[in-house]
């Protein structure tokens, strides 16, 4: 991300449904973890995930390697740093937990990232990825986004199990929406992170929270979540 759409996200992110819901979804996988420890998140942008970490009592760093995403994330009182996600200036093993949410799309190299979460990550730390999925919703967004590719799951599978990691669940999400999502990537004509009117953000959040409660995970979606571990 430019240091452009980074503060869009960081203006936006608080009231959008897609930014809302994902970071409930860390939330509960925050509590299926249970005792908080050190976190590293990787792609922080202005740090929105990071300071679901420490509302929960982790001792979280945000990491981005946009200088304005470090600025906004320090500027709401985080600890962040300027890094590369390909060669990160933290120990190994010194890390029970990192969260990268739409991170390894944007690199080349996306082998070296996985390599490095594997690396910083303690021997029974786990590792939440997201990523876009599905080249066949790749649109102009991907582009205007800086995305060197969309992920299926055997793609996201085999990175992360050949970095180390032990994948432990692999599921799809924003899936009911997937309809909708590529319908407006046909016309799309660059990134679509907006504000949203106040309804249709109601709507949409409905949308997105009822998949909460319905067994729709195993189905196409937009994005892939995955949990892994390191053994």
């Amino acid at each position: 991300m430019d240091a452009s759409d980074i503060q869009l996200t960081a203006a936006v992110e608080e009231r959008h449904w897609w930014y809302r819901e994902r970071r409930a979804v860390l939330a509960r996988q925050l509590r299926r973890i249970g005792r908080p420890g050190r976190a590293l998140d990787l792609g922080a942008a202005g740090g929105g995930n990071t300071g679901v970490l420490v509302e929960r009592g982790w001792d979280a760093l945000a990491v981005d390697y946009s200088e304005a995403g470090v600025e906004i994330a320090r500027a709401r009182g985080l600890n962040a740093v300027r890094a590369d996600a390909r060669d990160l200036p933290i120990g190994s093993r010194t890390c029970d937990l990192v969260v990268a949410f739409d991170v390894l799309e944007h690199i080349d190299e996306d082998h070296l990232a996985a390599c490095e979460i594997a690396r910083v990550l303690r021997p029974g730390g786990t590792a939440l990825i997201s990523v876009p999925c599905d080249m066949a919703l790749w649109s102009a967004h991907d582009e205007a986004s800086g995305h060197f590719r969309r992920y299926g799951r055997r793609d996201l599978t085999g990175l992360i199990e050949k970095a180390g990691l032990a994948v432990d669940d692999l599921r799809s999400w924003n899936v009911l929406l997937r309809p909708v999502v590529a319908l407006r990537r046909r016309t799309s004509t660059g990134g679509d992170v907006v504000d949203s009117p106040a309804l249709v953000n109601a709507a949409l959040t409905a949308v997105i929270r009822a998949e909460r409660y319905l067994p729709v995970h195993a189905l196409p979606g937009v994005s892939l979540m995955l949990r892994a571990h390191r053994p």
